[in-house]
């Protein structure tokens, strides 16, 4: 997801440290000892946790569901670049044959490919648009592909991430050199280091940080406990937590790089545009030679024509051309890979071939991201015996992916980007940080910390140092607690809303901001909500449960014993009457 540059990085690396490095460890180490499932993990250490695996569950299969939407999206483009030229380096001509499509002209080719030939989007989220049978045709597709790449189970993935974790550094190199190659992409790099401090102390930059260090390293999700129940009890996942932060740390920055060269690049030319767009309205009305308005003497004409004749100015209505905004707005979510490096693919020679090649690269991505979400459905699914125990899990992964891809239509609507950007909002962020401040509580102070050393120690040879020992104990489960508290007083007090892509706009084609319906708040909270409180319901559900068995216990072991004595007493009686007789 794309966000706002060094307002962005600074928190990403600092909750890197603090909250992804020390979870990452701690569940690999959990699941590795314990040798089970998310749900089986948490059922061990104490019944009443159980809700925790479920939740993690939940989370899994909505953030799958719609992410997987995100590889039909990447197919489809996929499959529209067999093309040269390629569909989105140009308008289409409109119906009449007089010229290119309004929509297009007004916007650009790769904003009209992206939200009318491939989204077909509506204005609005109570607009559904119906079907668009190309993206349910793309659609089916990912969920087949994922379920045959999940047929053999845990060796076949394993084997299969080596060539998806490694092709996507070739393509990213390739589009570095590129970026760097093209006017304006320096501009974008300083703008990635350079701190918004007031964005610092808004709450939900922190959490989209925060969910972004989930989202890389897969954490709170239930596949990470899973795939770790498969090393040998004696790997050093230590090791591994720290070698794999750093990878995925500096990874995260060489791609924000790579980005933000290219949306430097898209920044100037869209100010390039804009700039000679006013500047051509100016010398139409003045009557100007050309070359009287230049880019260097342009911000001082406009002076003063706003002092000489304020009037005839104010008439003009020319367009705000500032460079910083057009770098800030860079592109919401999708639009990233689907807008931004897709105008760069136009600019390369034999783009056709660097489409290929960049939408496979993330193909191999979201597929290696897939299998950690499936592993976090099926594995708990077992686990909780909801399911007949005899099935094969190919089954259990088949019935997943129907599931899903059956639930997963409502993204292929023409509002479908709308609801994807609410389940991506809501489904993946506040359960993920409810999820891992339970876990981290869990191990530290149920399963207990000394108890958890020893089982590192025995698992790796030492006991934690005290970093570990001071971000599982108190650090890092107080800095998920203070981020989701502050985001939740800020959001509660404000007016939730989406960015909306509608030509009827006056500000088209700059996205237009609107609110939700009153009714999606109900969706919201089953966003929210659910997955969070499963995990108190199923604790209370529990308690409960233990209580009337309890009683009903003490109820059978009284009538029992009462059933005891009775038989005792009748022979009592009897010897004491026969006594007497005699």
């Amino acid at each position: 997801t794309l966000q706002d540059s060094g307002a962005f990085m600074i928190p990403f690396l600092i909750l890197l440290v603090l909250e992804g490095i020390p979870l990452l460890h701690l569940e690999f180490a959990i699941g590795q000892r314990l040798r089970k499932g998310s749900v089986g993990v948490w059922r061990s250490i104490n019944p009443y946790l159980v809700g925790v695996g479920i939740a993690s569950m939940l989370v899994s299969f909505m953030v799958g569901m719609y992410y997987n939407t995100i590889i039909a999206w990447v197919l489809w483009y996929f499959f529209n670049s067999f093309q040269d030229p390629l569909p989105w380096s140009q308008c289409p001509v409109n119906e009449n044959r007089t010229g290119f499509v309004s929509e297009c002209e007004d916007s650009s080719p790769v904003d009209y490919f992206w939200y009318r030939k491939t989204l077909n989007t509506t204005p609005v989220i109570e607009d559904s648009g119906g079907l668009q049978w190309w993206i349910v045709l793309c659609l089916f597709c990912a969920w087949t592909l994922l379920w045959v790449c999940c047929l053999r189970g845990i060796e076949t993935t394993g084997k299969a991430v080596y060539v998806t974790s490694t092709l996507p550094y070739l393509v990213l190199t390739i589009f570095l050199i590129r970026g760097l190659t093209l006017k304006g992409s320096v501009s974008g790099i300083k703008f990635l280091f350079t701190p918004d401090l007031d964005e610092l102390l808004n709450p939900s930059t922190w959490l989209d940080a925060g969910a972004q260090v989930f989202y890389s390293f897969s954490l709170a999700f239930g596949g990470l406990i899973s795939f770790s129940s498969y090393n040998s009890v004696h790997n050093n996942c230590e090791q591994d937590a720290v070698i794999i932060s750093i990878i995925n740390g500096l990874t995260s920055i060489y791609a924000a790089i790579v980005i933000y060269s290219i949306i430097g690049f898209r920044a100037t030319e869209r100010f390039d545009d804009c700039l000679n767009g006013n500047i051509l309205t100016l010398m139409n009305t003045f009557d100007l030679p050309e070359g009287n308005i230049t880019e260097s003497n342009y911000d001082g004409f406009l002076q003063h024509l706003n002092s000489t004749v304020p009037a005839v100015f104010q008439d003009l209505q020319l367009k705000t051309c500032d460079m910083q905004t057009f770098l800030s707005q860079g592109v919401e979510g999708t639009g990233l890979a689907f807008i931004v490096f897709t105008e760069a693919i136009t600019k390369m020679p034999i783009s056709p071939l660097w489409s290929v090649l960049f939408f496979i690269m993330l193909f191999c991505l979201g597929l290696s991201t897939m299998f950690g979400s499936v592993e976090g459905v099926v594995v708990p699914l077992q686990d909780l015996n909801i399911l007949p125990k005899r099935w094969p899990k190919e089954v259990y992964t088949g019935l997943v992916c129907l599931v899903s891809f059956g639930l997963a239509i409502i993204f292929a609507q023409g509002s479908g980007e709308y609801w994807l950007a609410l389940f991506d909002g809501f489904a993946g962020s506040i359960p993920l940080l409810i999820i891992a401040f339970c876990e981290m509580m869990a191990v530290a102070y149920i399963y207990g910390i000394d108890r958890f050393n020893d089982d590192i120690k025995f698992m790796i040879g030492h006991k934690p140092n005290f970093f570990w020992q001071a971000t599982w104990r108190l650090v890092s489960p107080l800095i998920v607690l203070v981020i989701f508290l502050f985001y939740f007083v800020t959001t509660v007090s404000k007016e939730l809303t989406y960015i909306a892509w509608d030509p009827q706009s006056e500000n088209f084609p700059t996205l237009e901001t609107k609110s939700y319906p009153d009714w999606i708040y109900a969706i919201i909270f089953i966003l929210s909500g659910v997955p969070a409180l499963v995990i108190p319901a199923v604790a209370l559900y529990k308690l409960i449960r233990n209580r009337c068995c309890a009683k009903e216990e003490k109820h059978t072991a009284a009538e029992q014993l009462y059933s005891i004595s009775d038989k005792i007493q009748i022979p009592d009686e009897l010897d004491r009457a026969s006594r007497s007789l005699h």
